[in-house]
Formats: C-alpha cells, sequence, structure tokens
C-alpha cells in the first residue's frame, strides 16, 4: 500500500489532525524528537504573536502501541492553545448573533484564498476559506513529515535545510557536512550559516516590520544518504523530482521551485550543467558534481538530494491593500490580521518535512513491507545487488 496522508482542522479551530496510513510495523517512534520538529517550526525572526500563544504538541492517538507503530493507521492531532478564545465563533452548532459576533469576513484580502474559495463554494463568509486555507495546516503537516523523518533516519538518510535568501540579503555559500549545517542553522535565528548575514537579515525583516510591510525568500533542502534508483523514469507521476517538486509548491505562499542549480541551468552550456560519472570500488557509481540535484530521469543517483523554493511575502500587511467588499462591492482597504513580518526561516523547517516525505513514500514504494524487518532486509538486498553490478 502507498504512504499516504489527509488531514483536517481550521486555524482557530480546536485542533489539527492528521491520519497517516501505510507506515509498516515494529518502526520505533521518538516522540520528544517529533515534538522537537514542530518546536523548530514556531522559531526564527520575524514571527508575530500566534508563536507566543502556541506551544505545539504532537499527540499521537492511534496506530502506536509502546512506542511502535502497529500497521494500523497513525493518528496524529495538534490542540490550539488559541481555540479558548474562538470557541463560540468556531462552534460546529449554530449561533444567534450579528456578523459582528461570528466574526463573519467579507472583505477578501489580495492574496490569499479568501476570494477565490469564496466563489468556488459559494460561501459568503470568508471566514469559511481562511479558516483552513491558513498556513496554521502546516503544523500537522511537519508532525506529518517528521514521522517520515525518523523513519528514514532507520536507514541512514539525513534531512537538512537552511535559508538562501531574505529579501535583498543572500547568505553566501559554505563547504559545512550536513551534521554541520543542522548544528549552524539551529542556532541561527534565520537559519543561516554565517552570523554576519544572520545580523543583516534581522535589522532587514526590522526595517520591513517598521514599514508595515512583509518580505518572502528563498529556501533550500537537502537529503543525504538517499539510495541511487527511488523515483523511476517509466511514467511521468513516478518521477521523485517532480513529486517533490508538487510537494513544494503545495506549501502556503511558495511560489516556484528548483532542484539542483535549477534556473541558472537555462543560461549555461551542457558541458556546465551535466554530472561527469565515476566509479571506484569503494563507492561504486558515483558523480564528480551536483548540479542536477541529486536526479537524474525522475530518478535519485546517490548524490544528494537538493531543492529550493521561494516564498511570497505574506500577503497580510499591516499597511494594507485596496479590495473589494462582496457584500457591497465597494472597494476598501483590506482587511488587517495578525500576521507576521517574516516567516522564511518557518517555511524552511517545512519544506524539510514535505521533502522528507515524498522520499520517505518513495523509498517504501522500492523497498516496501508491512514491518520494518520486510522492508530492511528489502532495501539489504538491493544494495547487495547494485554492488554486483
Amino acid at each position: 500500500m502507498s504512504l499516504r496522508y489527509l488531514t483536517a482542522g481550521e486555524t482557530h479551530g480546536p485542533q489539527l489532525t492528521a491520519i497517516i496510513e501505510g507506515l509498516p510495523s515494529n518502526m520505533k517512534l521518538d516522540f520528544d524528537a517529533l515534538n522537537f520538529q514542530l518546536q523548530r517550526r514556531q522559531k526564527g525572526y520575524g514571527r508575530g504573536r500566534r508563536m507566543q500563544i502556541e506551544k505545539d504538541t504532537a499527540q499521537i492517538v492511534g496506530g502506536v502501541r509502546h512506542g511502535y507503530t502497529t500497521g494500523a493507521p497513525v493518528a496524529v492531532v495538534v490542540e490550539n492553545k488559541d481555540w479558548t478564545h474562538w470557541r463560540n465563533i468556531m462552534n460546529i452548532e449554530p449561533i444567534e448573533g450579528s456578523d459582528e459576533e461570528k466574526r463573519r469576513v467579507h472583505r477578501p484580502r489580495p492574496g490569499h484564498a479568501d476570494l477565490n474559495g469564496g466563489l468556488k463554494y459559494n460561501l459568503k463568509d470568508l471566514r469559511n476559506v481562511l479558516e483552513r486555507s491558513s498556513a496554521r495546516e502546516t503544523t500537522v503537516r511537519v508532525a506529518v513529515g517528521a514521522i517520515a523523518r525518523q523513519f528514514l533516519e532507520q536507514f541512514g538518510i539525513k534531512v537538512a535545510g537552511q535559508v538562501i535568501r531574505i529579501g535583498e540579503i543572500e547568505a553566501p555559500p559554505h563547504n559545512l557536512s550536513i551534521d554541520e549545517l543542522i548544528e549552524a542553522t539551529e542556532a541561527s535565528s534565520v537559519r543561516v550559516v554565517d552570523k554576519e548575514t544572520e545580523k543583516k537579515m534581522e535589522a532587514y525583516i526590522d526595517q520591513i516590520k517598521q514599514e508595515g510591510d512583509s518580505i518572502g525568500g528563498i529556501v533550500e533542502c537537502i537529503v543525504e544518504g538517499v539510495p541511487i534508483g527511488l523515483g523511476s523514469h517509466v511514467q511521468y507521476d513516478r518521477k521523485l523530482d517532480g513529486r517533490i517538486a508538487q510537494g513544494v509548491m503545495s506549501i502556503n505562499a511558495f511560489k516556484g521551485v528548483e532542484i539542483g542549480i535549477g534556473f541558472e541551468a537555462g543560461k549555461l552550456r551542457g558541458s556546465q550543467v551535466h554530472d561527469e560519472i565515476l566509479y571506484n570500488e569503494k563507492d561504486g557509481f558515483t558523480r564528480a558534481t551536483n548540479r542536477l540535484g541529486g536526479f537524474e530521469g525522475g530518478m535519485t543517483n546517490g548524490m544528494p538530494i537538493v531543492v529550493r523554493g521561494v516564498m511570497k511575502p505574506i500577503p497580510t500587511l499591516y499597511k494594507p491593500l485596496q479590495s473589494v467588499d462582496i457584500d457591497t462591492k465597494e472597494p476598501f482597504t483590506a482587511q488587517v490580521e495578525r500576521s507576521d513580518a517574516c516567516a522564511v526561516p518557518a517555511a524552511s523547517v517545512v519544506m524539510e518535512h514535505v521533502v522528507a516525505w515524498e522520499v520517505a513514500k518513495a523509498f517504501l514504494e522500492k523497498f516496501g513491507g508491512d514491518s520494518m524487518e520486510e522492508i530492511r532486509a528489502n532495501y539489504e538486498n538491493y544494495k547487495a545487488q547494485l554492488e554486483r553490478y
């Protein structure tokens, strides 16, 4: 069975829920490590007040017993602490009261799903759209990805992320190992390695916030230890790089994806783009460079997966843009909601877990079994096959 999940819940509802299907039995879960990843998502310079309200903790309410998966669907719940202030407004039962008391939204915000969702689902209260389209949903997606990440770790696969750019400020390149990268970015308020860049980015975010504006940026995810042959060339929807790109584009506010050198390849010659193939007894087939970001023909080639995503500035502004009231059809200045000036460092964490999920899914498709023991035996057999090739 293919690995899959669904999420449910609203930004001001009682909880966010995910159900994961397809995890093998006998996989050990580290609950502290799971919640550590949720806490990482809440950090980052430029975050708003909600991160002071919510202290996200995942609860496993199905599919795990005595610390190990059973093979049944795994149910994950993350409570919304802010729910206490919205209990009546977000009640599932009908309530009496004015539009103001119900916090009805009839003024769509530019850049959000408000108007499109209202038109598509014929909803006259746009709160029914914004509550679900909110980036708050990424909380439970990180929880799901954190479980996938733990699965990958048991096969020596590591995932890291970093911020490459925030607005006009770009981080310089470095040559750190993946472990050094994880340690350095975890100690940074904006998830960069270079301390001077960190100071510049903090000052830049402060300036943007003072001006009532918001700013986006570019984040990068690296996955190391991936075996050759995840994904496939035989059908468009089995190409792992395409599936990763779709997953990254599904993150709120992401507007572009590149793998390896990405768009830069459009201005270079073939000799400057493709990775030469090498061979030695110890490592087998390798590449001299990794410009293609670990992929050829939609399949992993054994080099680290390198994916970048661009996040647009958050559209909720304290210096709001113009819009149109759906009731009166008159123009107005868009409604101001609580928001962040910059969520790029948090988006980096979200992207790590979206990518981890897609890699874990592809890993299980290739080496699948009902238990960890069966999967491990399949994986070891494949590694021996590669050595004999």
